[in-house]
């Protein structure tokens, strides 16, 4: 049956199952890079930093064997000089675990990324089954591991072993000379070794890395099934954002549509666009547009005017122009400062007129619009969604 449900996993793994295993703790993580940095990183230490370690050592231990009568009478002298002795050491040791620790810390980071999870630490009591485990030791991924580990092992120790035949003569005669120079003489002879070694645990990192990347891809390889639900799963929540939206287009249209009677007019198409202008002198640099709409929603828009005694002027291309260019509580665009101006001091007039008998009822403008901005003009245009029903 596992085998079966493998074979059905034949499709490449989602964003969202990467991002989903990234969360668990689950990377393509490889040893062998960390074993390469480490020990790169403290062999280039040792080479940069040997003769002063050398001298530091040489230091402690001639400290160490320094004894005084009037010293070694005093209670807590020990006690001070073994304190002494381990701030010594931990001045040579310390900075160089933490270069080590750098060095584990950046290979893993070159290999897998920077992931914060919290999941790996949790307790998963199924790991406590021995059974288990032995299923896991046996399984391909876990030979593979086991049968990586054994030919590492070999190579290293093979590496190690010819070494040591082709340099074991040099070994022995460094007892014949003085023990500084025995000491640089056994320090260049490590050296070379920790080399090869290196160079033998390079070649495996560069298997290693992208082969544990292709690995943990197979892993996460999804089937028929698992994609049809993870598509159901997004369009579930496509349809959640859908109605959010919805309900937002919705709440923005109310409070449109409660600005209206504030408009100083509304600019209308006669029927198809309409738009509701506001203009305070001394305030706005320029008129606004507080509500516009099509269809069914400039119909609303014309209705709410009339009943709040809005006027209402056709002015089909005006009308059109400030629908497809200007902005919801936004000024209107500069090329329609003239026209708009127009209008509005047609509505003013008019008002003036209605309110003394004496003055004469001004003539409907004809204002000029610039005909690239008449939206009948340019191919394709539609209205906006958001603001039509």
């Amino acid at each position: 049956m596992a085998d079966q449900d493998a074979q059905d996993r034949n499709l490449p793994a989602s964003p969202k199952k990467i991002q989903k295993s990234r969360a668990e703790g689950q990377l393509p993580r490889s040893r062998d890079l960390p074993h390469f940095a480490m020990m790169a990183a403290g062999g280039a230490a040792l080479m940069a930093g040997g003769p002063l370690i050398v001298d530091e050592l040489r230091s402690m231990l001639r400290t160490g064997l320094h004894f005084d009568a009037s010293l070694l009478a005093r209670p807590g002298f020990m006690a001070e000089r073994l304190v002494e002795m381990s701030l010594a050491f931990a001045l040579v040791a310390l900075p160089l675990g933490l270069l080590l620790m750098l060095a584990a810390i950046a290979s893993n980071l070159a290999s897998g990324g920077w992931n914060w999870t919290m999941k790996p630490l949790a307790p998963k009591f199924s790991h406590l089954d021995p059974i288990s485990g032995l299923k896991r030791l046996f399984t391909g991924q876990g030979l593979g591991t086991a049968l990586k580990a054994v030919l590492l092992a070999l190579v290293l120790g093979t590496v190690g072993a010819l070494v040591l035949k082709d340099r074991l003569a040099a070994y022995v005669s460094i007892m014949s000379v003085p023990l500084p120079s025995a000491l640089a003489y056994a320090g260049q002879q490590l050296m070379g070794g920790l080399a090869l070694l290196a160079v033998a645990l390079a070649v495996f990192a560069a298997i290693d890395v992208p082969l544990q990347r292709q690995l943990w891809l197979r892993r996460l390889r999804m089937s028929r099934e698992e994609a049809k639900q993870e598509l159901k799963e997004m369009e579930g929540n496509m349809e959640v954002k859908a109605r959010i939206r919805a309900k937002m287009r919705e709440m923005a249209k109310r409070r449109m549509l409660a600005a209206v009677p504030q408009a100083d007019l509304v600019v209308m198409n006669p029927t198809h666009y309409a738009v509701a202008l506001k203009y305070e002198e001394g305030k706005m640099a320029a008129p606004k547009v507080i509500a516009k709409g099509a269809d069914l929603l400039a119909l609303k828009i014309r209705d709410l005017a009339k009943e709040s005694k809005v006027p209402v002027l056709q002015q089909p291309v005006l009308a059109r122009a400030l629908y497809a260019h200007a902005k919801l509580d936004h000024e209107i665009p500069a090329a329609l400062f003239g026209a708009v101006a127009q209008v509005l001091a047609y509505v003013y007039q008019l008002r003036a007129a209605l309110a003394s008998r004496h003055v004469a009822r001004p003539d409907m403008p004809k204002p000029h619009v610039p005909p690239e901005l008449d939206p009948h003009n340019q191919p394709g245009w539609v209205p906006d969604e958001d603001l039509a029903e």
